[in-house]
């Protein structure tokens, strides 16, 4: 079980402060062969230890960044607002009257304010940060008595904020933001339990890829958080595989996950409801790189192969994007913006991928990209991967049921080897 106490709200207050100056950082390239797609460019602006974090409209930004200053000088970071639903972006500092710790996470809400979660000793403190003119105001919301806890994704309905603590035998899911009372306790579920992908639009039902307890293999789980937490299978595509939820995209059902039920650990699609076998393309699995999806484009109801998937690519020349669509068969690729937050970006309805980055010479800025159809001819600094040699073929998905109620994404009778790619 995993044991954890709550504190109660306290007063909020507004505090402002002026960061110290620090030093201008940038990531570590990771190890391996220089791939032969295009590399993100090497970027001046501080690198923040934590992620650009969306709301699930795209309509806000978070992240913890830092003034550029002597590459001496100690590094006091910071939360930063974005607002990217206007006619142009543009990012608000929210700093306090002492800089944050890089452990620290900020989340955004939908009526702009940002949510962070501070560890003090073995406490998980979270506030409510917001602009109050010059000044930034705080509201702090309570802590709980926990050694560990990771904030999900921003619930669907923009004001509710979730937080996971992970324990050998038991995980417990708490609200942390929207209740009324501060954090509460929303379900315990038998296991270790990781990442977090939401199904609805609503907010309900959250999955997440949970050990069971004594051990075997990950599968990822629904969990219906108005009935007080009831755990229902999502992923089996075989009985001692490893099948963890990526993505999900509520309006066509499409389900980006990984698994190695084909005999190694590979980026598969499949579709919630459907019982057709989940597809790995092999476009998706070009060499040394790695190749993680972070946004679907919404709006595509019942058409799950059309809809566009972005994709970081990260390789030992940097990060980079790509894109994808299950019916396409073909992996386009494209040098990511100047200091571009690798990992982060959102669809519009109509296919465009929106691309926050930042750099010295702009502090806040969106990268617009036209992903691609198929049938276009690739421009200079892209590629593809050539055919699609899906493990389990290549015929289309059927229509899609919205998804109300969860049900497994088996993997069938489908054979579980590389089929022929065509001529």
């Amino acid at each position: 079980m995993t044991a954890c106490a709550i504190e109660g709200a306290t007063a909020g207050s507004a505090t402002t402060a002026d960061p110290g100056p620090e030093e201008s950082g940038e990531p570590e390239e990771p190890a391996g062969a220089v791939p032969a797609g295009p590399a993100a460019p090497r970027s001046g602006a501080p690198h923040a230890p934590g992620a650009f974090t969306l709301t699930a409209d795209g309509a806000y930004g978070a992240r913890l960044t830092a003034a550029p200053g002597p590459p001496d000088a100690q590094r006091a970071w910071y939360p930063e607002r974005w607002t990217l639903d206007g006619p142009e972006p543009y990012a608000v500092p929210l700093p306090l009257n002492q800089p944050e710790e890089p452990d620290s996470q900020v989340v955004p809400l939908a009526d702009g304010r940002v949510l962070i979660r501070r560890q003090v000793a073995d406490r998980q403190m979270f506030s409510l940060l917001y602009p109050t003119g010059p000044a930034t105001g705080e509201l702090p919301l309570g802590a709980v008595e926990c050694d560990g806890m990771t904030l999900l994704p921003p619930s669907p309905d923009g004001c509710s904020v979730y937080a996971l603590s992970a324990g050998d035998h038991s995980s417990l899911l708490w609200l942390v933001a929207g209740g009324a009372f501060g954090p509460e306790l929303v379900a315990e579920i038998p296991g270790h339990c990781s990442g977090g992908v939401w199904l609805d639009r609503a907010g309900r039902i959250l999955a997440l890829d949970r050990r069971p307890p004594g051990g075997g293999p990950v599968k990822a789980v629904a969990v219906d958080l108005e009935r007080n937490g009831e755990v229902t299978p999502l992923l089996q595509i075989a009985p001692e595989s490893n099948d963890r939820l990526l993505l999900a995209d509520a309006d066509s059902g499409l389900l980006l996950l990984r698994s190695d039920a084909p005999g190694q650990d590979l980026l598969g699609w499949g579709v919630l409801g459907s019982c057709l076998p989940v597809r790995f393309p092999e476009c998706l699995r070009p060499a040394d790189v790695a190749v993680t999806p972070f946004a679907v484009q919404p709006g595509q109801m019942l058409m799950p192969e059309s809809c566009a998937v972005a994709l970081r690519i990260d390789g030992a020349a940097g990060s980079w994007v790509g894109t994808w669509r299950p019916q396409g068969r073909r992996l386009h690729q494209f040098a990511a913006p100047e200091g571009w937050s690798a990992g982060a970006g959102y669809w519009s309805r109509d296919g465009v991928l929106h691309l926050p980055y930042a750099n010295a010479a702009t502090p806040c800025a969106v990268a617009l990209l036209d992903a691609p159809t198929d049938e276009d001819p690739l421009p200079g600094a892209a590629g593809t991967c050539g055919t699609d040699g899906d493990v389990s073929g290549t015929e289309p998905s059927a229509a899609v049921i919205p998804p109300a109620v969860c049900k497994p994404v088996p993997l069938g009778q489908a054979p579980l080897h590389r089929a022929a790619s065509p001529g």
